[in-house]
């Protein structure tokens, strides 16, 4: 794709909920199986074209805490594709220099999907280009929670707690926070999806489900957010 129609100002900071996958399936009268292999795929391009963009950190809501509910099959189903999709896209990752990065409760991931996830965390720990976040086993509550837990068992003294102490106990410490965060499918919610993080983010919403948002659909949430004046609580600028 050229670079005619990139928007003038980019996030540093992109953040994804992907949805739609069964719906996709079901309207085409496939197995909701198929609908998550056309959401790696999507998930792929979408990484490879934000690389090229210029984005620096690019994080994927791929397995909320609360997705243990679905059925044991589709969970096993989702752990092998993404295991797979890891080993497939290993060399990619370091061709492009994005380092993987996970936030959530790995431990209780199955084994194979913990072996996968450690060895291309590993591998891409010194690439530069790009961080991409995988948001795995992730609830923003229990994140929350937690870092509110490690700063207990410091000893930190509550008068001295800052936003800044308490964001570098979050999993994305260190990194910036998101600039903008997409939702597709046409739900508009955002999920237990980085609720620290996001406080100042814009929002996309986009009725494209999941394994249709394409480099297109992409440029229309880039150039939606490239219009819009970030204020963060204070006063527009005089004209």
């Amino acid at each position: 794709m050229g670079e005619t129609n990139q928007p003038r100002r980019l996030p540093s900071h992109l953040a994804v909920i992907m949805d739609g996958n069964g719906r996709w399936a079901e309207r085409r009268g496939l197995p909701r199986s198929k609908g998550h292999k056309a959401g790696t795929e999507a998930a792929k391009n979408l990484v490879t074209r934000c690389r090229e963009l210029g984005v620096t950190h690019l994080t994927l809501y791929t397995f909320s805490r609360e997705n243990w509910r679905r059925s044991k099959e589709e969970i096993g189903f989702l752990f092998d594709l993404l295991g797979d999709f890891l080993k497939r896209e290993l060399p990619s990752l370091m061709e492009q220099s994005i380092r993987l990065q996970v936030l959530g409760q790995l431990s209780e991931l199955p084994f194979a999907t913990r072996q996968v996830l450690s060895h291309t965390m590993k591998k891409t720990r010194d690439n530069k280009a790009m961080t991409l976040n995988l948001a795995l086993n992730y609830s923003s509550r229990a994140e929350i929670v937690r870092a509110a837990q490690q700063l207990l068992r410091e000893g930190a003294d509550p008068e001295e707690v800052t936003e800044e102490e308490f964001a570098s106990h979050l999993y994305t410490s260190g990194q910036p926070d998101p600039d903008l965060v997409v939702r597709t499918s046409g739900e508009m919610r955002i999920s237990n999806f980085l609720l620290f993080q996001s406080a100042y983010a814009e929002y996309y919403f986009t009725e494209t489900l999941w394994p249709d948002f394409d480099a297109a659909e992409l440029d229309k949430a880039l150039a939606a957010y490239a219009a819009r004046e970030r204020r963060f609580g204070g006063r527009p600028a005089a004209g």
